[in-house]
């Protein structure tokens, strides 16, 4: 077995990209309010910062900081993966795999990156905000609803027209894909 290494540094920022199996999926849109539970129940649980955050049909990306002290976002999103199965499988959503019994939403691991510096957060926020542009489901960022580039607009970090029509910034990079 290949033991996977990750980088865990407390109180570090953390890029993330976690994504259900089905990459044709829209579950994560359409049952948004079971996504938002969940992750409110592992942030009451197991306090952090979201930093930025996008949620697409079937894969979301987020910049996390932890707590002083604490390194352990794969609990965090643990708890938030199994919540939110256990939400679908309580609806009637999900049915266990024949062959294992278990659930078969969720990638079995999700992709991580720890943030080096100012200049990293910024191309890592800005390629979050982006994200619902370049996979095609909007013209402009401020179309989205599912995205933190709303709290950025409320709070003057960001204007509404940010990202517009404008073609990626090829220095964002494909981060996780």
């Amino acid at each position: 077995m290949v033991l996977y290494r990750r980088n865990r540094q407390a109180g570090g920022t953390y890029f993330f990209t976690v994504t259900l199996r089905n990459r044709q999926s829209n579950r994560l849109t359409l049952h948004i309010d079971d996504l938002r539970n969940a992750y409110r129940k592992a942030l009451k649980a197991h306090p952090f910062t979201t930093v930025a955050i996008v949620v697409l049909p079937d894969h979301l990306r987020a910049v996390w900081t932890l707590p002083e002290g604490d390194a352990d976002y794969s609990g965090r999103w643990r708890s938030i993966k199994a919540e939110f199965t256990r939400t679908q499988a309580r609806a009637d959503r999900v049915r266990r795999a024949a062959a294992t019994g278990s659930y078969d939403l969720w990638q079995s691991r999700f992709w991580e990156h720890s943030i080096r510096d100012e200049i990293d957060l910024q191309r890592h926020v800005d390629y979050i905000h982006f994200n619902p542009v370049k996979h095609g489901w909007v013209e402009r960022v401020s179309d989205w609803p599912h995205s933190s580039f709303h709290r950025y607009v409320r709070h003057g970090l960001l204007p509404n027209d940010w990202g517009g029509n404008r073609a990626i910034d090829p220095d964002l990079g494909e981060f996780g894909e």
